[in-house]
């Protein structure tokens, strides 16, 4: 790919961490959002990354950083070579996104959804060119993970998949190609961990701290199934519970009621100060 120029959809912790990546390695990024506070957070946000990536080794020192542009207006999109959509993850909203600038951008664009949870094939069916579209299921913080997934829909085609990889081998990325369907494969079995771990605290049975550290001393993870949903958010959490729950049938996917009521109480994790832990 010559001459990238990327567009990054919603300037929410996944966005501005996107673009932080891209940014890192040189990449001009136009970032889009309509609240015009998380617009002018954007530049602040990232250059605090950059520095915490660069200090971890997690990105170059030596590339100057990419030129970040904050606008509200998805046509600005609409020279860009890639845009990549990371909005909340509501079906029908991305659907909506997807929809307008896929009206906007120029013909050959790779399009690419962040979705956690939602079928490519169900996104495609919005968008003017459906071969044009991919998956691209960045893992949180993605300047400092490697390893994404990278989902091919049914419609998705030969040139899209190449167009996609050559994007992050340039992010100095590493996909992992899988499948379509709901939850993919990461989230498909860590939204159905984190419910769980939930409904255990919930019933008593151990406190969020003993269920992590269950699974950090006894299973090597690096972090619980709690302390990762506080990372992920526990309101997206809950939208990819939902979506599984309705695309899949499966009852083990219904959002418990600790999970509920969190979310009802404006506690989403790190980026609200409190969800299992206190921030």
């Amino acid at each position: 790919m010559s001459g990238e120029r990327l567009a990054v959809l919603g300037a929410g912790v996944m966005g501005t961490a996107i673009t932080t990546l891209a940014a890192g390695h040189g990449l001009p990024v136009t970032v889009v959002d309509v609240n015009p506070g998380r617009l002018a957070a954007v530049r602040d946000d990232v250059r605090g990354q950059l520095r915490l990536a660069q200090l971890m080794g997690k990105l170059p020192r030596d590339v100057e950083t990419g030129e970040i542009t904050a606008v509200a207006d998805v046509t600005a999109v609409a020279d860009a070579d890639v845009v990549i959509e990371s909005i909340t993850e509501r079906p029908e909203l991305k659907a909506k996104v997807l929809a307008e600038v896929s009206a906007v951008v120029r013909p050959g664009a790779l399009l690419v959804s962040n979705t956690s949870a939602i079928p490519i094939d169900e996104l495609a069916a919005s968008v003017t060119h459906p071969g044009r579209l991919v998956g691209i299921h960045f893992m949180n913080p993605p300047y400092l993970i490697r390893a994404v997934e990278l989902i091919r829909g049914p419609r998705s085609t030969d040139t899209a998949m190449a167009a996609a990889a050559a994007l992050l081998a340039r992010l100095g990325r590493e996909p992992v190609v899988v499948g379509d369907g709901p939850g993919f494969v990461i989230n498909r079995i860590l939204q159905r961990s984190i419910n769980e771990a939930a409904r255990i605290v919930e019933e008593g049975i151990a406190t969020p701290e003993a269920v992590d550290a269950a699974f950090t001393g006894c299973l090597g993870h690096a972090t619980g199934p709690l302390a990762t949903a506080d990372l992920i958010g526990l309101d997206n959490v809950v939208d990819s519970l939902r979506v599984l729950r309705e695309r899949t049938g499966d009852a083990g996917y219904e959002p418990c009621a600790l999970l509920l009521r969190k979310v009802a109480d404006g506690d989403f994790g790190r980026k609200t100060g409190q969800g299992f832990y206190h921030h």
